[in-house]
């Protein structure tokens, strides 16, 4: 495996009008990386273009949580081959992380870097490269966040933050752990820094994001809590909405709940992972709870915030999972005062516990299991949504147009769509739903 010596730094490619495209899968930690790495590329000279067009250099920022998003990201590298035969592929995310080995040796990629790398990508992007060059570091030896510099996000109505990276937890089907490694916070004022920034070039809405934002401060030198930082956030920053990411059902305490039910900032959605509804499968997947705790959990959501979005993240087909605990999942699923599921076929990822489990289920069952699950959620969803027509919703408005309509989204979460003028896009408006249709409320502009 060949290497670049990080000690050296290498002199950037600033080749005058070379454009640059980036393809983001996965998480919302991903998309933020690539904006930032994104920043950079542009303020060194390049010219960002859509990933159609055939760029000369393209950033892949891969996911590796399933088979199928490994799969897209190969996908990616040859369709960028396929665009622009002489461009450079440089690959970088959570799959670069795990198995650097495997892409390095997909035609046409030139450059292959660790999550940790990424911040320093314009170090490694020299002139000339005999060979597919790797630079993956040892992320679990990482011990600190450094939020990169980031002042704008390209192409997005809402900016996303990352507040923390890395997780502890090593349930038994995740890969991440090993992706990016262990748990670690930035620290407040690097954070209220960069939301100050964001609000100024216009934003109207911050996303918190991280891999394990529940467990954000514990390991700051002066120890806080995701508490403490979005009370601070509220109060020192002028942010008119804030809403936060994935957040664990045993780190959503009484005090966060709330805080987000009585804050006038925080937007009124939720997105808790239960993972499975079953005990016996959420004790092989090593949670930490049990239905009767997320059950109540729910219950407690739902009587603070009454219009609250909820949305769950549900695996199916875990190994050993029989059709009894499915259908005991399924009929607690269904219980539930929930808006909304994202809802995953068990994925077997190398080197995690549950690799090496017996009793691994059928992909055609798993996916069975998780259409059925899809359509609840459809019909949960349905139901929230309609319980909105007539009335008043601020919506922050999405760039780009469907149907010649526009598109919003609520502080809970809903998709709105209307018609309005394109200049819209970024800006708060109200706007009263009218109906359910095509899958979203539609509205007129108040």
């Amino acid at each position: 495996m060949s290497s670049i010596d990080k000690n050296e730094h290498p002199a950037p490619r600033h080749t005058p009008r070379a454009t640059v495209s980036f393809a983001t899968l996965g998480c919302k930690t991903n998309q933020f990386e690539s904006a930032s790495m994104q920043e950079s590329l542009q303020s060194a000279g390049y010219q960002v273009v859509p990933f159609d067009e055939g760029a000369d250099l393209v950033i892949v920022n891969t996911c590796t949580v399933t088979n199928a998003t490994d799969a897209q990201s190969r996908n990616l590298i040859r369709r960028a081959r396929k665009l622009n035969g002489a461009c450079r592929v440089v690959v970088t995310g959570c799959y670069a992380q795990v198995d650097p080995e495997a892409l390095q040796e997909l035609p046409g990629v030139t450059l292959v870097i660790g999550n940790e790398e990424k911040q320093r990508l314009l170090d490694y992007l020299t002139e000339d490269q005999e060979t597919t060059a790797v630079v993956v570091s040892d992320i679990r030896q990482v011990e600190k966040v450094c939020l990169p510099p980031l002042t704008t996000f390209s192409g997005r109505s809402r900016a996303f933050v990352q507040i923390q990276n890395g997780c502890d937890a090593f349930c038994s089907y995740c890969i991440i752990p090993y992706a990016r490694g262990a748990s670690r916070s930035a620290t407040p004022d690097e954070i209220l820094q960069q939301i100050d920034g964001l609000v100024a070039a216009g934003f109207q809405e911050i996303v918190l994001t991280g891999i394990h934002i529940g467990g954000y401060g514990a390991d700051l030198d002066t120890p806080m809590s995701l508490n403490d930082l979005v009370r601070r956030i509220e109060v020192e920053t002028g942010i008119r909405r804030l809403r936060l990411g994935s957040i664990e059902p045993t780190e959503l305490t009484e005090e966060l709940l709330e805080t987000v039910a009585t804050s006038q900032v925080i937007c009124h959605h939720l997105h808790i992972p239960l993972q499975a509804g079953n005990d016996h499968v959420l004790q092989r997947m090593k949670r930490t709870y049990n239905t009767e705790f997320f059950g109540q959990l729910l219950e407690r959501v739902r009587a603070s915030i009454p219009d609250a979005a909820i949305c769950l993240d549900v695996i199916t087909g875990f190994p050993g999972e029989t059709e009894e605990e499915f259908e005991s999942a399924y009929n607690f699923i269904s219980r539930l005062p929930l808006t909304d599921l994202h809802v995953f076929p068990y994925s077997k990822r190398p080197g995690t516990p549950a690799a090496g489990y017996s009793d691994q289920v059928p992909g055609d069952v798993s996916k069975a299991r998780a259409e059925r699950l899809r359509h609840l959620a459809a019909e949960k969803h349905r139901s929230f949504a309609e319980g909105f027509i007539g009335e008043e919703l601020e919506i922050v408005v999405e760039s780009g147009e469907k149907e010649g309509l526009l598109k919003g989204v609520s502080r809970n979460y809903l998709d709105i769509r209307f018609s309005g003028e394109a200049a819209l896009s970024g800006q708060c408006v109200m706007v009263k739903s009218v109906c359910w249709q095509d899958e979203s409320l539609h509205a007129r502009l108040l």
